[in-house]
């Protein structure tokens, strides 16, 4: 199998850092062949503009998706998204790393988001949801937080993590990918910290790293998060009456 691991975090020696050498050092002692894409060390340039489009077909407006479609079927598209969107071909499972920051994803993987999801090249109009490009993938999101797990809870006072992470899982979805459920690691902060409660902190973060490692050793039983596809939507793009989970809205 293949493996993308997107890396964002400024700090390589960072948790998230030893996160990602986990997964690394798990699959492929597995016998998985894994790449990372490292967004912070390759210089990866998250602000989509006209001027990664230096021949656009329209020259006096720029409209991104217009120049991405363009670029994508000249085999223009800068080189940057070029490599990142080979990665994304030859990988089976795709794992994005990174910290909840200001409740999302930190913006450099915003960014990757917008300017390696092609419009006409990795999704369209028609090519999307379960009809989209990449029904064979898998992707995952490992994340870490700063607040503790009971926070982020329904009612807690961090915002409920399903709620949280749903806008960065719905727009993995719409490139037709299986999402599977996220690897949380809440309470990664330290300092400030006794000599005991740092030993525990400590401790708890290591028990943390074997949990993932062992998750990972795991993941061909574990079922994709469920969304709804094509047939479930009336020609308004709601879900149908008789639909089980019509009632929630």
């Amino acid at each position: 199998m293949d493996v993308l691991i997107v890396f964002c975090h400024p700090e390589p020696r960072s948790f998230n850092g030893a996160l990602k050498d986990v997964a690394m050092e798990t699959l492929e002692r597995q016998g998985h062949r894994v790449e990372v894409s490292d967004l912070y060390a390759e210089g990866f340039d998250p602000v989509e503009g006209a001027a990664h489009y230096p021949e656009r077909t329209e020259p006096d407006t720029f409209f991104p998706l217009t120049e991405q479609r363009h670029a994508y079927d000249q085999g223009s598209l800068p080189s940057d998204v070029q490599r990142e969107i080979a990665r994304l071909e030859r990988a089976d499972l795709v794992i994005l790393q990174f910290p909840l920051w200001w409740h999302a994803q930190p913006a450099m993987l915003k960014g990757w988001f917008d300017r390696v999801f092609v419009y006409g090249g990795l999704y369209s109009g028609r090519m999307r949801y379960n009809r989209g490009r990449f029904p064979d993938k898998r992707v995952m999101l490992s994340v870490t937080t700063g607040a503790p797990a009971p926070t982020f809870t329904r009612h807690g006072r961090s915002g409920h993590i399903v709620a949280l992470l749903w806008p960065i899982h719905y727009s993995l979805y719409y490139l037709g990918v299986s999402v599977l459920p996220p690897q949380v690691t809440y309470g990664v902060q330290g300092g400030g910290l006794s000599y005991e409660a740092e030993t525990a902190f400590h401790q708890r973060l290591e028990a943390e790293k074997e949990a993932w490692a062992q998750r990972l050793e795991g993941l061909d039983n574990e079922a994709p998060i469920p969304f709804a596809g094509w047939d479930d939507w009336d020609e308004q793009g709601v879900l149908k009456a008789g639909h089980p989970e019509a009632w929630r809205l």
